[in-house]
């Protein structure tokens, strides 16, 4: 049980730094500093953050892996990370970027993959 715990809190970790370096750029790009890097010193910064995101990301793995002792499948870890990369970009979107509103469909879509991990554990 622990193990499943930490696998899960690495992934919320790893994903909070996914979708830093992966989008954070666009919100940070208005301010003075980071448009005079240009696009070659956002890709260095965004792979600085995304060292930060393999640091948690490979242990998570490591540590939940059922081939490794944990208590997922290779799919199940899959799925899980998914949906807490859903989790955290809602997230993220919503305090960074105030001009993207949820419709209805992205709530749809959100229980569908929540469905996508109850059947994923179905045995």
């Amino acid at each position: 049980m622990a193990k499943g715990i930490y696998t899960i809190l690495l992934l919320l970790v790893s994903n909070s730094f996914m979708t830093l370096a992966w989008y954070g750029h666009l919100r940070f790009g208005t301010d003075k500093l980071l448009p005079k890097w240009g696009l070659f010193g956002i890709i260095l910064i965004s792979w600085l953050i995304a060292f930060f995101e393999y640091c948690a990301q490979v242990p998570a793995n490591r540590l939940g892996f059922q081939g490794n002792g944990g208590p997922f499948s290779l799919i199940q870890l899959k799925v899980i990370q998914e949906v807490i990369t859903l989790m955290v970009f809602v997230v993220f979107s919503a305090i960074f970027f105030k001009t993207e509103t949820l419709q209805w469909n992205h709530f749809v879509a959100f229980l569908l993959l929540v469905g996508a991990v109850y059947f994923v554990f179905m045995k």
